[in-house]
């Protein structure tokens, strides 16, 4: 037998062999966050077990129930159990709601943060991209002035002040818009994005002028190529010439702004969702702290960790379908 064929079977394939180191990468983040958050929780003042007996109990009921737990076992020992059973699906049990917390995480919270961080990237790109393109072709202009001035307005105002702010004058003032809770689009469409309204443009915002800013400044070197004088030389028509030859080569750094921003929009929606009271990761995590659950925090904090792990993925990937270059080798 050669050492050719002794070789494992993946390792030629370059794709196969990124995807496995991803994949390695994502469950040693997962692994130190999971560990990190552990410790983090246990040094946090508050005692659950007085939280779920309310005020009024005896010290045999305390000790029964803080052993009935497994809190008086080492933290070793609890974050080895927790492990065991988070990876098989058990996540345990709300102290307050007696809900399971994979169906309150993952079935009720999440699809709520992802629903209002897709809609939010949605205006943001929908917005910023012709808001960057026109400021690029019409530098200097009033359309550039506009761009910037809407660049630094996104992002001079933090969410939670423009929550508020478009609560005031959209739902109270004018009365557009409801200013709180949550219809799934995908039970009533129009019901559902009217909720979501405020929360995407709150959220949405400071995007707008991240990704308006990005295009500008990445269409303005492309413009001044060798290549976009040639597509004009050729007399191909000039929205031609921006929006096929022009963005091909702003989407590399677009899609890097946008994935490296995705994990900040996921701690945006935290509080926007407490903003605007929405049933997500976000308000769920922050119960969570508030009551002492900190199982269910701690669940709340894998999940956001998972996403945002499979975010930076995919975007790596993305890489690889853009340029060819990343392709050949």
């Amino acid at each position: 037998m050669t050492a050719t064929t002794m070789n494992a079977p993946w390792t030629g394939n370059p794709w196969l062999r990124r995807a496995l180191a991803a994949i390695g990468q994502t469950v040693l983040v997962l692994f130190v966050v999971s560990v990190v958050s552990f410790v983090f929780l246990k040094l946090t003042p508050g005692d659950p077990v007085t939280v779920m007996l309310g005020s009024d109990f005896s010290q045999e009921s305390y000790d029964k129930l803080y052993h009935d737990l497994g809190l008086d076992l080492p933290w070793a020992l609890q974050y080895w159990h927790w492990l065991l059973n988070f990876v098989q699906g058990d996540w345990g049990q709300s102290y307050v709601s007696h809900q399971d917390i994979f169906d309150l995480a993952v079935k009720e919270a999440l699809p709520v943060t992802l629903t209002l961080a897709g809609l939010s990237l949605l205006i943001a790109l929908v917005v910023g991209i012709p808001l960057g393109v026109v400021a690029a072709v019409r530098r200097n202009s009033w359309a550039d002035v506009l761009a910037s001035v809407t660049a630094i307005g996104g992002n001079a105002f933090p969410s939670f002040f423009l929550g508020v702010v478009l609560i005031w004058v959209f739902g109270v003032w004018l009365g557009w818009f409801p200013t709180m809770g949550y219809v799934s689009p995908w039970q009533d469409f129009r019901a559902g994005l009217w909720h979501l309204a405020l929360p995407a443009l709150t959220l949405g915002a400071w995007y707008v002028g991240l990704i308006a800013a990005v295009t500008r400044s990445s269409l303005l070197e492309v413009l001044g190529q060798p290549y976009m004088a040639a597509a004009r030389a050729r007399g191909e028509p000039q929205w031609r010439v921006i929006w096929v030859h022009g963005m091909r080569n702003v989407l590399m750094p677009l899609v890097t702004v946008i994935g490296l921003q995705l994990g900040g929009m996921l701690r945006g929606a935290v509080m926007t969702e407490v903003v605007f009271t929405l049933p997500g990761l976000g308000m769920m995590i922050t119960q969570a702290v508030q009551t002492r659950e900190y199982t269910v925090v701690q669940a709340g904090i894998m999940m956001t960790a998972l996403l945002f792990v499979l975010v930076n993925f995919v975007v790596d990937q993305t890489y690889v379908l853009l340029d060819p270059r990343l392709r050949k080798k």
